[in-house]
């Protein structure tokens, strides 16, 4: 399974550091299709704290930028739980941006839309499991409740 796993990584990843590289380089392209989006997350932003940045091309390069690290992270296999993760969440508003289905009336635009928001729903699902994927090891969960059993073994024998 290991070489499969690594394969399956290097290759979501590897769309992530594309998708993300050609965001920083066209972020003046789908700024006015984020603009919308951007303007909803503005106040929370500035609640926040009043230097980040709320205009739309400086969220979609931030956004790529993230896109490219977690992507290179995956990739290589260098916390590729997290960086899945991370990942998961920026494909949430990209495809909510790119693929408004939705809001069309052209038959065609419309059902090629719905076409790619699905398939994003597709790769999210992969990253979700990518997230989720220990790799054939224990859960930190499971590995921090086995501790905890541990110590109160040894604490409960130790008074006896």
């Amino acid at each position: 399974m290991r070489p499969v796993r690594g394969l399956a990584r290097a290759l979501l990843g590897g769309l992530f550091v594309a998708a993300g590289a050609h965001a920083i380089l066209h972020a003046k392209r789908y700024a006015a299709q984020a603009e919308p989006l951007a303007d909803q997350v503005a106040p929370l932003l500035k609640s926040i704290d009043s230097r980040l940045p709320t205009e739309a091309k400086s969220l979609v390069q931030i956004n790529g930028v993230v896109q490219v690290g977690a992507g290179l992270m995956l990739a290589t296999g260098t916390a590729p739980r997290p960086a899945a993760a991370v990942l998961a969440g920026t494909l949430i508003p990209a495809t909510v941006v790119n693929y408004p289905f939705w809001t069309m009336s052209n038959g065609t635009a419309r059902r090629e839309a719905q076409l790619h928001f699905a398939k994003n729903l597709g790769l999210l699902g992969g990253l979700l499991l990518a997230a989720a994927d220990t790799a054939g090891s224990p859960s930190l969960s499971w590995r921090t409740q086995r501790a905890l059993r541990n110590a109160k073994k040894k604490v409960t024998t130790s008074e006896n």
